[in-house]
């Protein structure tokens, strides 16, 4: 079995031994949804694909600090707040709560924490502060900017070059880049427009630019440094590379040291987008799609590729789904070789370890299932695939069998002891009728739920 779990780093592009900065515990933080919407089914993948990692890092021993923000201030908030003549702390509220439920029927754990952005606004300020007291930063007309020619490496995240990113700024002439020293700088603060929610700073009233929240939020809660940095392949550049550059300007220190990216949703080969009218919410898919099935589907592609959302897709997860369940829900059978029951455990950890690869992971428990279903079935079998079950957010209530059915299963088994087939067949009918099949097997009837 291997002993060290490897993960594919966006910032070396390679694949790098994973040694936490503190024995046994894992610092973790996710970027959250902008809560003016429901969130779609990208954002829900990344949410499955990091809750996956998750599971499976506590799966291995490790304690996991999970934070996963909130952003709740926002232009698309402030616009969506008026349109609909609410607070926009009430809009933000609103969907929150719809982003807990559906991440809830997606059976994703809670974060340790989800830090909200108006919580933070004085230590946002105070870091601000620190930046252009640092240099780092410079005020221009009640804004911000953050001067990206003093960060070491800036956009080597995104595999960019500051003068690539230079060159192709050079030709903006719009009215925000005239306030800026170089065109590429970003906002840490943007003054207020009239009637708009706003903060009072020392460069007057306004809001924070959206790099500087994560930032904030992470080291508040997990320190200078932190293990693991996830999010979309979309936030590389400018998010997760702007948070890069404020962060260590301010700390001194390596801010991640590991940063992880999912891949993104196609819908039936096309990337999922508002512009092409292809665009799911989760909240939408779950009114026809079981939670747990779209669960399954979203988790058992490993979370760097692109995942295509096709109708046969998630039919497909819904029958091994099934079959799984069927076969956790099998009565025991007599012994089971403990070695072969290791050697599963084993190709499981071993297909995990690298990089979280949920599709070698899954492979192998329909290994083990196909093992199990040919009479290998004991209470430690079912402890440990109750274990891989739960690395993919997959818990199968148990099923109880009412008494009538038993009661029918025994005639059945009695009536072909006396060789009455026409009563056994008969028996067989009416329990598949109910959605029960049975299936005599060597170690006695075995039945599976439609």
């Amino acid at each position: 079995m291997s002993m060290t779990i490897k993960i594919y780093d966006t910032m070396t592009r390679s694949l790098r031994e994973f040694v936490p900065l503190e024995e046994g515990k894992v610092k973790m933080y996710v970027c959250g949804p902008t809560v003016y919407n429901y969130i779609h089914v990208g954002n829900g993948r990344s949410a499955v694909a990091f809750d996956t990692i998750r599971r499976y890092l506590e799966y291995r021993g490790y304690d996991v600090t999970y934070i996963s923000n909130f952003t709740d201030v926002d232009d698309k908030i402030i616009k969506g707040a008026a349109a609909e003549a609410m607070t926009t702390k009430d809009f933000s509220d609103k969907h929150i709560a719809a982003f807990m439920e559906d991440t809830a029927a997606l059976g994703i754990k809670p974060a340790t924490k989800n830090p909200r952005v108006i919580d933070y606004m004085d230590e946002i300020i105070a870091f601000v502060v620190d930046l252009v007291e640092k240099g780092f930063a410079y005020e221009s007309e009640g804004d911000v900017y953050f001067r990206v020619e003093k960060s070491v490496d800036y956009a080597k995240l995104a595999n960019k070059t500051l003068d690539d990113l230079v060159l192709g700024a050079s030709g903006r002439t719009d009215e925000e880049t005239a306030r800026k020293e170089n065109p590429v700088d970003f906002a840490l603060w943007k003054s207020a427009k009239a009637g708009e929610v706003s903060w009072e700073s020392p460069w007057g009233a306004g809001r924070p630019g959206w790099h500087i929240e994560c930032s904030v939020m992470a080291t508040e809660i997990l320190g200078d440094t932190i293990d693991i940095h996830g999010g979309g392949a979309d936030l590389e550049f400018p998010h997760h590379t702007n948070e890069i550059a404020q962060s260590e300007a301010k700390t001194g220190h390596k801010f991640v040291n590991y940063w992880m990216h999912n891949g993104f949703v196609n819908v039936d080969n096309e990337k999922m987008s508002k512009s092409l009218g292809n665009f799911i919410t989760v909240h939408d898919a779950l009114k026809t799609v079981d939670g747990q099935v779209l669960r399954f589907f979203l988790a058992t592609q490993q979370y760097r590729k692109p995942i295509n959302f096709t109708e046969k897709a998630i039919h497909d997860a819904q029958t091994n789904l099934k079959y799984l369940k069927n076969t956790y829900e099998q009565p025991f059978t007599g012994q089971v070789n403990a070695d072969e029951l290791t050697d599963f455990v084993t190709k499981f950890t071993d297909a995990m370890d690298e990089d979280f690869n949920t599709a070698n992971g899954i492979t192998v428990i329909f290994e083990m299932a196909k093992w199990i279903n040919s009479g290998n079935y004991d209470e430690t079998v079912k402890a440990a695939l109750t274990k891989m079950l739960e690395v993919f957010g997959i818990v199968f209530k148990e099923e109880v069998l009412d008494a009538d059915i038993e009661r029918l299963i025994e005639e059945r088994q009695a009536a072909r002891a006396n060789r009455d087939f026409a009563t056994a067949d008969r028996i067989r009918d009416e329990l598949a009728a109910q959605g029960i099949k049975l299936l005599d097997t060597k170690d006695g009837v075995r039945w599976t739920r439609d």
